[in-house]
């Protein structure tokens, strides 16, 4: 390996975290995110080291260009998408004390929101609000000019701010909730689930018309519980089900045979369950085998 290339891969090894994590804020999607990477390397192995002042700004610029294109070309694809879409799912979040903001960050509600922005607007907002860049660099990023840059993070924060819901992240006792919630559901208890959910609880499946799942989010509580209820009478077959944390939520996996077959997370406020998200498009779940970690480094940034 030359010297450019011990180069090249130091900087994305070191900085893997950070770039993982923009270009996943932006486009929503693991397999798209391990693309852009894959595509940023090859562009970045082709700079002169001596020419770079910032190997990680430089190295993110790339990231965040590439998830650009890549969450346009996803637009596109989206318009005739089947059903409710939902991102790809994350298994793992990192360890630290501002864990919870990072995976907030990454949790189903806001990267829905973030859906709701046009991508410079995403762009900004994700390197402004959740890594800390500066207006210069990111005004660097996204061709546009520092006063543009600024104008553009604050119409994105007020409009993230006004849409965004409560986050809850995973914790023993949203955890415990979780794991009574699915008691009662393999016991057909019909009144407890009615008891844990929020009377305004929402469903959101996404099956992508690739499997089986609701084509609209399903309202109310009471609703909800009758569905999860029926899961019981209607098992998948050889079905267990794993806790586990989804995008910073409590969740879990259920495998029909020994194959994962739907992921679910769950908002969760002051006891009570908001927010079903259920993820069953298989090209959706076929990364899940393999970790996808964020990280900060030891200062405590990105």
């Amino acid at each position: 390996m030359s010297a450019l290339d011990d180069h090249s891969a130091d900087v994305f090894v070191r900085h893997r975290g950070l770039l993982f994590s923009i270009a996943y804020e932006i486009t929503g999607s693991v397999a798209d995110t391990e693309d852009v990477l894959q595509d940023s390397y090859l562009r970045w192995a082709r700079v002169d080291p001596a020419t770079v002042d910032d190997p990680r700004a430089y190295a993110a610029q790339i990231v965040t260009r590439q998830a650009l294109n890549a969450l346009r070309a996803a637009q596109r694809r989206r318009e005739d998408y089947v059903g409710p879409w939902l991102p790809e799912p994350l298994l793992a979040m990192p360890d630290g004390t501002d864990s919870v903001e990072l995976a907030e960050s990454v949790s189903m509600a806001m990267l829905l929101v973030l859906e709701t922005l046009g991508p410079t607007e995403r762009a900004v907002f994700v390197l402004r609000e959740v890594f800390g860049f500066g207006y210069r660099e990111i005004s660097e990023t996204v061709g546009r000019t520092e006063q543009s840059v600024r104008q553009i993070a604050h119409r994105a924060r007020a409009h993230v701010q006004t849409r965004r819901r409560r986050f809850t992240p995973a914790s023993d006792e949203t955890t415990r909730i979780v794991g009574e919630f699915f008691t009662a559901v393999t016991t057909g208890d019909l009144d407890t689930l009615v008891t844990m959910l929020a009377p305004d609880a929402v469903y959101v499946a996404d099956g992508g018309g690739r499997a089986t799942a609701a084509r609209v989010p399903i309202h109310g509580g009471r609703t909800l519980a009758r569905l999860f209820a029926g899961m019981i009478r209607k098992p998948l077959p050889d079905m267990t089900i794993e806790a586990a944390e989804v995008n910073g939520l409590p969740g879990t996996l259920v495998f029909s045979a020994g194959r994962l077959d739907l992921v679910f997370a769950f908002g969760i406020d002051d006891g009570l369950v908001t927010t079903v998200y259920a993820i069953r498009n298989p090209d959706k779940l076929a990364h899940l085998h393999r970790d996808a970690h964020l990280t900060r480094d030891a200062h405590g940034r990105p």
